[in-house]
């Protein structure tokens, strides 16, 4: 069982500045490293079958990591392995196809899971298209931005 979902921090939180910052400028031109790394941080979790494979406790930048998602299903598409990487940090979650299943290992933690390939697209694309809907939702001019329209579900 897979449970992939982010939370955008509270009002006043430190993170939240990285939401509040957008409005000070034209969002349709926020450059793809300053999206990846100054803007619009959250809390996102990642759980395979018990195993945490991204914490609830920190943060990272939405953008970021819903653009990681993309390449990777962008990838599996071409039936090929894939891997999440994260702009901040050296962690690298390795996705390696072994037949119907994807093997879900970690360079910086011992776990490995293995989980149903579908499932896991199912839950990546859901991911991305929740994180397009928040951003669009929160600041409709993103929608101009090269970058989120990358994310974009159509």
């Amino acid at each position: 069982m897979i449970h992939f979902s982010f939370e955008l921090p509270a009002p006043g939180s430190p993170w939240r500045r990285t939401w509040d910052k957008a409005h000070r400028v034209s969002p349709a031109t926020i450059s793809e490293m300053d999206l990846y790394y100054k803007y619009f941080g959250v809390r996102a979790e990642f759980v395979v079958d018990g195993v945490e494979v991204i914490s609830g406790r920190g943060h990272v930048t939405l953008v970021d990591l819903a653009s990681s998602l993309r390449h990777a299903l962008d990838r599996f598409s071409s039936g090929e392995d894939a891997a999440i990487d994260f702009t901040e940090s050296a962690e690298v979650i390795q996705l390696r196809h072994d037949v119907n299943r994807v093997l879900i290992t970690s360079s910086q933690h011992e776990w490995q899971v293995s989980v149903d390939r579908e499932e896991l697209v199912s839950a990546f694309v859901e991911f991305v298209r929740e994180a397009h809907f928040r951003l669009i939702e929160l600041l409709p001019e993103l929608a101009e931005n090269p970058v989120i329209r990358r994310l974009s579900p159509g």
